[in-house]
């Protein structure tokens, strides 16, 4: 399967405690702070779900 990084580009200050709970699901702790994950429907939707918060970039 596909891998994906995603990285973290705007401020989580401020956000709905929801996409920040998201954010640290992922493992994403910090701007500018990367991680990779399989491209899995569960990891997608969750991207989608603070896509303006993150950068997704194919691996």
């Amino acid at each position: 399967m596909a891998k994906i990084r995603i990285t973290q580009v705007r401020s989580r200050n401020g956000r709905p405690e929801r996409q920040k709970r998201t954010l640290d699901a992922l493992g994403i702790r910090k701007l500018n702070h990367s991680v990779e994950h399989e491209a899995t429907p569960q990891i997608i939707g969750m991207v989608n779900k603070i896509r303006h918060l993150v950068r997704v970039e194919n691996i």
